[in-house]
């Protein structure tokens, strides 16, 4: 499967935002050098592993190196420029935008594949889904902390949110590089802005 280039670039900027998210819980977690690398690939591809998994397809990683080019070069300059060596308060504020430039953009890269797959808006939003949180999620019970899907309300529902809202680009003949990169700043400054104010979904009570 094919991806216009100024979609291939957001996966690529996705994918080296996971892998600097992933290099730095590693660095917290004072893993080793292998331990770091590990965390910061499984960040960087497992989400997208699984999406390939549920719609039948070879992960892109086996077949196309580009993704792994683009993590290790991450994880060398984040290691030359020191990045794990910030002050706390600059590394947890680093952690989050890593990691939402990496949600907003597999939440779309998942949505695209389950689009050209033809699903309906249901598979399209799982897809999405899945893509955004899998390899985060696998980090996190990795580190042997709780998954941030389960503390944070606003970040799947990111993820929901971007993947019916292309969907629905392409239902109304929207689709194309405006459009993507408009919901990739929407989808970054929701989720920034929902961590920020700490927004919360309604809860259910009897």
């Amino acid at each position: 499967m094919v991806f216009p280039l100024y979609f291939e670039v957001i996966n690529q900027i996705g994918t080296a935002a996971f892998a600097v998210a992933g290099y730095l819980v590693g660095a917290r977690k004072r893993l080793d050098l292998l331990g770091v690398v590990i965390v910061a690939l499984l960040t960087g591809i497992g989400g997208g592993i699984m999406r390939d998994v549920l719609v039948n397809r070879t992960p892109r990683v086996f077949v196309d190196a580009l993704p792994l080019y683009t993590i290790f070069v991450t994880l060398g300059v984040s290691w030359l420029i020191k990045l794990h060596q910030r002050h706390t308060g600059m590394l947890r504020k680093l952690f989050i935008v890593a990691d939402s430039i990496g949600l907003v953009a597999f939440s779309l890269a998942g949505a695209h594949v389950g689009m050209d797959s033809g699903l309906n808006l249901f598979g399209v939003c799982f897809l999405g889904f899945v893509t955004a949180v899998g390899g985060g999620l696998v980090r996190d019970v990795m580190v042997n902390d709780v998954p941030f899907i389960l503390r944070e309300d606003f970040y799947g529902t990111v993820a929901i949110l971007l993947s019916v809202a292309l969907y629905v680009c392409r239902q109304y003949g929207m689709e194309g590089p405006a459009a993507e990169w408009s919901l990739f700043g929407l989808g970054l400054a929701l989720r920034l802005v929902a961590h920020k104010r700490d927004f919360k979904l309604p809860k259910v009570e009897g």
